[in-house]
């Protein structure tokens, strides 16, 4: 049995010979290679027995602008590139996205359900350690160098390509789909606004005809009611016109008794009445003097004034009577209301609502857009299975393995080394401490060890 070497430390400085302990370490240097040895082994089983893990990652960027042409030609949802890779970066994110796809397809993920838990349970750890989403930084947001990684960690025997791939297009697809109601919503809404205006617009070409109709109707009524007093006054004066006849031919007929003129004469005539009557003459008189009424004599006079008293009604006497007759008839019936009334189709004659019916067709066009076909990004790099897994590095596990053993050996030598150091202080004669500078002496027969 080897001794240790003994080493001489002076109390008063406390100090440790190295070279005494770097003899320890080689004398126990068994020691450390076995616990070294236990320790690679130890790592080494575990590298090989462990899950191994393997890591799949997808890459995408934006799309080419030509792809989102169609959607920002339509004038109601603008979409450059860069928002759409953040949007479907944001639909990667997405927890909802997550879970969806998750319930989706449980038999992809039937790996990492464990008894006594949920699904959203295994969902949350699947979650928080296995999808990582690598977004842009803010400065290559808006580039269209940007990029969005999507990295997944999975155990053996997890299709991690079939996973990754799926998710990525199911995240494409939720995206388009929240783009195509967003844009719905706000067809919709600009649809809604387009009838509102086109109502308004109805809804005052039916007041305006309404008051078209009445501001006829009242014309017509004030026109009729002014005829109606023009005729009235018409046939008030003609009636007492024929009075004032009736009283001027019985004055006639009394004067034309008292002169004895029963028939029609003139007074030239009345003056040569006197004369033979065997004188044949034929008279002849011009004058600008009216004849009085009497010289028509009585029989003229009193048949005009008969016909007068007998007569009933005297409109035939007056032309503007028949006119007001003919105005009052074509009042009947007022024909500008009556095509109002009859028209069949009112929207060709609303003002102002041609752009905003070709607004509604084109919107039209708008919401049946196929949105099946919108390339929002473009997978620069789908997931491919690896050859090789992730963790556990073997080949680092086991290096670790045998320096963390080296290591405890070397500990449990130095432990050692002090516990046998301490135990021979306790034994050591008083005497035989040396003093001074030169605190620790050896021969060379303490040195080497002994058998």
């Amino acid at each position: 049995m080897s001794s240790s070497p003994r080493i001489h430390v002076d109390p008063s400085s406390n100090e440790v010979d190295l070279f005494s302990l770097f003899q320890t370490f080689w004398q126990q240097r068994k020691i450390i290679a076995a616990t070294s040895a236990v320790c690679g082994l130890i790592a080494l089983g575990y590298a090989y027995f462990v899950t191994p893990v393997y890591q799949v990652s997808s890459v995408l960027r934006p799309a080419a602008i030509n792809e989102l042409d169609a959607l920002n030609r339509s004038g109601v949802y603008t979409l450059p590139p860069s928002e759409a890779l953040l949007k479907v970066g944001s639909s990667l994110e997405s927890y909802e996205a997550r879970l969806s796809f998750f319930q989706a397809n449980e038999p992809l993920f039937s790996q990492y359900r464990r008894p006594g838990r949920t699904l959203e349970q295994s969902f949350e750890e699947f979650n928080r350690d296995s999808l990582k989403l690598l977004l842009p930084g803010p400065k290559d947001a808006n580039s269209l160098s940007a990029t969005i990684g999507l990295v997944l960690y999975y155990p053996e025997g997890v299709d991690g390509e079939q996973i990754l791939n799926g998710f990525v297009d199911r995240a494409i697809t939720f995206a388009r789909e929240q783009i195509a109601a967003d844009l719905k919503i706000i067809v919709n809404n600009r649809l809604t606004e387009l009838k509102g205006k086109i109502d308004a617009a109805r809804s005052n070409y039916e007041t305006e005809k309404q008051a078209r109709m009445a501001t006829l109707f009242e014309n017509d009524s004030l026109k009729r009611a002014q005829l109606q007093d023009e005729l009235k006054a018409l046939r008030q004066q003609l009636k007492v016109e024929r009075a004032d006849r009736v009283a001027q031919l019985s004055e006639a007929i009394g004067i034309a008794k008292s002169l004895g003129i029963q028939k029609p004469t003139t007074p030239s005539a009345m003056g040569d009445s006197v004369r033979a009557g065997d004188v044949s003459l034929m008279r002849t008189e011009i004058n600008n003097q009216k004849i009085p009424l009497y010289f028509l004599g009585v029989q003229v006079l009193e048949a005009e004034r008969a016909a007068l008293q007998q007569r009933k009604n005297d409109d035939f006497t007056e032309k503007r009577i028949a006119q007001i007759a003919r105005e009052l008839q074509l009042l009947q019936t007022n024909r500008e209301v009556e095509m109002l009334n009859q028209r069949q189709n009112e929207d060709l004659f609303l003002k102002g609502v041609e752009p905003l019916r070709a607004e509604i067709v084109r919107l039209g066009g708008v919401s049946s857009m196929d949105f099946s076909a919108l390339k929002l990004v473009s997978v620069d790099r789908k997931a491919m299975n690896p050859t090789n897994p992730v963790k556990p590095k073997k080949a680092l596990i086991v290096v670790l393995g045998f320096m963390l053993g080296a290591l405890l050996g070397i500990l449990i030598v130095i432990a050692r080394h002090f516990v046998i150091q301490r135990r021979e202080e306790l034994h050591m004669p008083s005497g035989s401490m040396l003093q001074g500078p030169s605190s620790v002496s050896m021969s060379c027969s303490e040195i080497l060890p002994k058998d």
